[in-house]
């Protein structure tokens, strides 16, 4: 079985199938041409990672259930914790928002410092905020890739107009002329899903994506 069929059938994109691999968490034959050949075992194993992602439980962990350093139940048992943290963390934001909402105020009449020694007393006792930088940080890699993508786009629209400018002084047959502005568009279209697949890794985190189902 090939990658793509894989990718339909577990539901896990290629990219990460190969991450998988590389993480050596599963390890597919190879054809005569070089190719991977998956396997019903290759299978089941992406479809058990998958379901332990589902539930958030790193890679890492994940390898050690696979070689046996740890237990299923061990890991399961650890994440149970993560996740009852984690649930606290909700709560007690939960509760700060509401204490706000109490309040009936407006933007205007926020009492900012207030609530802002608040989270910093919860975040001293161990919740977990919204990362602030990390944020910036995609937003920051989005405008990159929207200004790269702008620039292409510009420089391909400048060939288009120099190839119809250079067809007015000498005119080509209509089958090059269309050629030479149909190349430069088709870039444009590819400048442009590129452009989206690359903001999505970003919003989704693109530092995780390789580690998610």
């Amino acid at each position: 079985m090939k990658i793509k069929q894989v990718e339909e059938l577990v539901g896990i994109t290629s990219k990460n199938i190969r991450f998988y691999e590389a993480q050596g968490l599963l390890t597919p034959d190879r054809a005569e041409n070089g190719y991977r050949e998956y396997r019903q075992n290759n299978i089941d194993t992406l479809k058990q990672i998958k379901l332990l992602r589902k539930f958030g439980v790193p890679v890492e962990e994940i390898k050690s259930v696979f070689n046996k350093s740890q237990s299923l139940d061990d890991c399961l048992e650890e994440h149970l914790v993560v996740l009852k943290k984690e649930r606290e963390n909700f709560l007690k934001m939960q509760k700060l928002v509401e204490a706000i909402l109490k309040k009936s105020t407006t933007i205007e009449t926020l009492e900012t410092d207030k609530w802002l020694e608040e989270v910093e007393k919860l975040e001293k006792e161990g919740i977990d905020f919204v990362n602030l930088s990390k944020i910036d940080i995609h937003m920051k890699k989005k405008a990159g890739a929207f200004v790269g993508g702008i620039v292409m786009i510009i420089f391909m629209l400048f060939i288009m107009g120099l190839t119809l400018w250079g067809n007015s002084v000498d005119p080509a047959p209509f089958g090059i002329l269309m050629a030479l502005i149909g190349i430069p568009g088709v870039v444009i279209i590819g400048i442009i899903v590129a452009m989206k697949i690359r903001f999505k890794e970003i919003e989704g985190g693109e530092e995780d994506e390789a580690s998610k189902y």
